[in-house]
């Protein structure tokens, strides 16, 4: 009767220990959100000291 009580909980102790899978775990990768820059970014700043440039040399 104890062999009996011994293999079950063996068996048991065996089937809970497999019971998981062998397969890789999904692992979901991280959002990484970019803000998105207007296209005109580069483009201000030359246009506003061009037009400091033009009203010192209007104003001689």
């Amino acid at each position: 009767m104890k062999k009996l009580v011994l293999a079950a909980a063996f068996a048991g102790a065996a089937s809970a220990a497999s019971a998981g899978s062998l397969a890789d775990p999904i692992i979901e990768a991280p959002v990484i959100v970019e803000e998105a820059g207007s296209s005109s970014n580069g483009i201000v700043l030359p246009l506003i000291l061009l037009a400091i440039i033009a009203a010192a040399v209007a104003s001689d």
